[in-house]
C-alpha cells in the first residue's frame, strides 16, 4: 500500500502554461464517491488505471493504484457515478517539486487547481507564481466530489 500526501491550491492565473513542461488528456469517472473509500477510473492520454484511495487524514491517505487496459477503462467510464471529469494536466517543475496544474473542461470549465505530492507531512516548498489559496482540506474541491453538487 502507498501513501498518498497531497496539498492542493487554487490557481490564480495561467503562467503555469508558459512553465509546464508536458501536457496529458485525462478523462476520470468514480465508480464510487464513498470519501472513506473512493475508487477511481483514469484514462490519461494512451493508459488508464483503476485507483481505490481511502479516507483522508489530513492530506494523506492510503492509495492502491493498478494499470487496466484502455479499452476496459472507456467500458468502466460508461459504468461511472456522473460527472465524468476531463481535464488538461500540465506538469511544472518549480524549485525541484512536480506540479500538476489540472484545467477541467466541461461543466467544470474555468477550475484549475495545482496539486504538489510530498514526501511528507513536514515538508516544505516553495509556491509557484500561479498558486492560490489553499484548498487542500476543503472536500468541495476534491476530484470525486466535483460536478456533484
Amino acid at each position: 500500500m502507498a501513501t498518498e500526501i497531497e496539498h492542493k491550491y487554487l490557481v490564480t492565473d495561467d503562467s503555469y502554461k508558459s512553465m509546464a513542461t508536458e501536457r496529458h488528456h485525462i478523462e476520470q469517472g468514480y465508480l464510487n464517491r464513498v470519501p472513506s473509500r473512493t475508487v477511481r477510473v483514469r484514462i490519461i492520454d494512451d493508459h488508464a488505471a483503476i485507483t481505490i484511495k481511502g479516507a483522508n487524514r489530513g492530506a494523506a491517505r492510503p492509495e492502491f493504484e493498478y494499470p487496466i487496459p484502455v479499452s476496459d477503462a472507456r467500458q468502466l467510464l460508461e459504468q461511472c457515478e456522473p460527472p465524468v471529469i476531463v481535464k488538461t494536466r500540465h506538469i511544472v517543475i518549480y524549485e525541484g517539486n512536480r506540479w500538476e496544474v489540472d484545467e477541467f473542461g466541461g461543466a467544470l470549465r474555468g477550475l484549475v487547481l495545482a496539486e504538489l505530492e510530498i514526501p511528507t507531512e513536514s515538508y516544505r516548498y516553495p509556491l509557484p507564481p500561479f498558486v492560490g489559496a489553499n484548498v487542500t482540506d476543503n472536500p468541495k474541491y476534491y476530484n470525486s466530489q466535483l460536478g456533484t453538487a
